[in-house]
């Protein structure tokens, strides 16, 4: 496996690639690797012929009271993870050449990003769309992989590219899970042993309103149940427990599947979001 910081040379790379017809499959991370990038990574393997992973800690997608700089950077760990699972090259670059230093075009989806996490993150999903359009433009794959934790970017990132008529199949990958239910996330390695033993009641909660909802209970009254397990948590700060259409992201008015459930907690130093969904069968 390779590892590049230039675009030229990974440009290059893939270019030979492509004269030999292969198909290119694309992760975009942030790094601090975990199992769940493990299955984006090996996803792409089986679905593609050269799979790439970019590490990059994206300063757009941050605001300025966030944890930029504390965000683990762990290239020699990642490089050995993602060579573990196959990939082929990791494009790990930097600021600079990412961002001229008088960079002024951004990326922007409307409607999408207004609720959930961009109501309490303004210019966090610009970030995102912007840095992935730039990987994309960079990379050019045939197919990229993102992880179902993160439904919003998920739904943002795929109606960017539809919008933008980019020639990408953006695939999304269930959630990985740790045992006992908690979403895997690099920003677990934030919890306290105490934080860390309160965390799944995130997920029950998400699961106690889903089953409300399959059982025909009202939003309001899915939503109520979902709280009441967190609020069995003192020290879950909730941000947003929140019911909305899988494809839109509006709130949902009604009793009936396809309905996610999705939240945004806090516990200690470390922000975790969680979802599901909850469709017709």
């Amino acid at each position: 496996m390779r590892i590049e910081t230039e675009i030229s040379k990974v440009r290059a790379f893939l270019h030979r690639a492509r004269r030999n017809q292969a198909c290119v499959g694309f992760v975009p991370t942030m790094g601090a690797l975990h199992e769940g990038h493990m299955s984006l990574i090996r996803r792409s393997v089986m679905d593609t012929d050269v799979t790439v992973v970019s590490v990059f800690v994206n300063p757009t997608q941050f605001a300025p009271q966030e944890d930029f700089e504390a965000y683990p950077r762990l290239l020699r760990e990642d490089a050995i993870a993602a060579e573990s699972a196959g990939a082929h090259l990791i494009f790990a670059p930097t600021t600079d050449g990412m961002y001229a230093p008088d960079a002024s075009t951004f990326v922007t989806v409307e409607g999408l990003t207004e609720g959930l996490c961009g109501r309490f993150r303004p210019g966090h999903f610009r970030g995102v769309t912007t840095v992935v359009t730039k990987l994309l433009n960079i990379i050019q794959p045939d197919r990229a992989y993102f992880g179902l934790k993160d439904y919003q970017q998920f739904a943002v990132i795929k109606r960017m590219t539809r919008d933008l008529n980019l020639p990408v199949e953006i695939v999304g990958v269930p959630t990985v899970r740790e045992t006992d239910g908690l979403a895997m996330s690099s920003r677990n390695a934030y919890l306290s042993p105490a934080d860390r033993a309160a965390a799944p009641a995130l997920y029950q909660a998400l699961q106690e309103g889903a089953k409300a909802v399959r059982e025909g209970a009202s939003i309001e009254q899915a939503r109520d149940v979902a709280a009441q397990v967190l609020a069995q948590v003192p020290q879950m700060r909730v941000q947003y427990l929140e019911a909305v259409h899988p494809e839109t992201l509006e709130p949902a008015d009604y009793a009936r599947p396809p309905v996610m459930l999705a939240a945004a907690v806090f516990l200690g130093e470390a922000r975790l979001i969680d979802n599901i969904v909850v469709d017709g069968e």
